[in-house]
Formats: C-alpha cells, sequence, structure tokens
C-alpha cells in the first residue's frame, strides 16, 4: 500500500487557515519580500497540470511603476485597493505553453498533441489549467500566511497589450496579496450544500 494512504489528515487550524477562515479581503498592509514571492512560487509550481504543462505565467506587481502601468486597466471599484496592496499578481496563461512540454514532460513527444491545434483549442486547455494553477497560489498564499483577494473587473486587452504585448500569453484574473485587513471584508456569503452542488454514484 502506498505510504500516502497513512497520511494524516491535516489538522484544523491548517483547515481553518487555508479555507474555513480564509475570506477574500479589499484591504491589505505590510510588505510581501521577493524572497517570499520565490517561496510562493515554488509551491504552485507543484500543483498538477494536464501533462504538466504548466501553462500558468505570472506577474507580481510590486513597485509604484508596475501599479501605474496596471492602473487604467482597473474597473473602479477594483482602484483603491489595488493600487494599495504590497503586491497585485497578473494570474495569465500561455498559448505556447506546450513549447515548454519537451522538459516539462519528456518521458514522451507531448509536443504533438498540441501542435496543429487552434487557439480556440490551445485556450481551452491553458485557461482551465492556468485557472488550476491559480487556484494553487490562493491556498500556496494562505499556507505561507498571506491573505489574497482574488478579482476579475479589469481590462483584459489592456492588461495582455501593456504587460504581453508580442507574446501568445492572455491575462485571466488578478490577485491581490499581503496581510488582509479584517475591517475591509463583508460577512460571509451563503455556500451551497452538498446535496444542491454534489451527488455520489
Amino acid at each position: 500500500m502506498p505510504d500516502s494512504a497513512f497520511r494524516p489528515p491535516l489538522p484544523d487550524v491548517a483547515l481553518d487557515q487555508l479555507y474555513r477562515q480564509a475570506r477574500t479581503y479589499n484591504a491589505f498592509s505590510g510588505d510581501v519580500s521577493d524572497a517570499l514571492l520565490h517561496q510562493l512560487y515554488d509551491l504552485v509550481k507543484f500543483g498538477p497540470t494536464t501533462a504538466n504543462t504548466c501553462p500558468a505565467r505570472f506577474v507580481f506587481l510590486r513597485s509604484r511603476e508596475a501599479k501605474a502601468r496596471l492602473e487604467p486597466a482597473l474597473d473602479a471599484g477594483n482602484h483603491d485597493k489595488t493600487m494599495a496592496a504590497p503586491v497585485t499578481v497578473i494570474v495569465a496563461y500561455d498559448l505556447a505553453f506546450y513549447e515548454k512540454t519537451p522538459v516539462l514532460f519528456p518521458h514522451t513527444d507531448a509536443k504533438s498533441w498540441f501542435d496543429g491545434k487552434s487557439d480556440a483549442e490551445l485556450t481551452t486547455i491553458a485557461l482551465r489549467n492556468g485557472s488550476l494553477q491559480g487556484a494553487y497560489l490562493l491556498l500556496a498564499a494562505r499556507a505561507l500566511g498571506l491573505d489574497c483577494g482574488p478579482m476579475s473587473g479589469f481590462d483584459n486587452a489592456k492588461v495582455d497589450a501593456e504587460f504581453f504585448a508580442g507574446t501568445r500569453i492572455r491575462s485571466n484574473f488578478l490577485v491581490n496579496l499581503g496581510h488582509g485587513d479584517p475591517a475591509s471584508i463583508f460577512p460571509r456569503s451563503p455556500r451551497l450544500g452538498f446535496d444542491e452542488a454534489c451527488r455520489i454514484e
């Protein structure tokens, strides 16, 4: 029997930090160092993706200059909190992800699986798996003691033109990172119950 069968569940304090007490924050304080961002990605990169394609690309905006480049793309409701956050992450995906499969999936010719596919087909694959990696980012950030503010509410075309011009990388969503201000969160909204969202067959 594999060792994983004997791993105990995480303690409640960890589950609370990752899920039950984790919230989407609208105001942040503190500093997020480059070293912590490296540590964050070193966890994110281990999340599974289709054929280990790892299509997500992350741009960590810390400087005022970088935030100023993002500013014109932000919706009014996301402007102030994003400009004030210690770090804003552009979570994006690369439509040319398959170019790296000889390194990332070396035991077979995985690149041939994607060669010749249309941009629409590649977008389905890259968006799905890049979104998974964005979710891994949220969990990894929480595991490292950071709070998150994931959001849409921006002009993807403007972000792509400003940060990804001349590439096949496309923006997906944004995440503000830092130490969340509890006063900035709303009461927790309801969630669907098991019987509403799930079935066992």
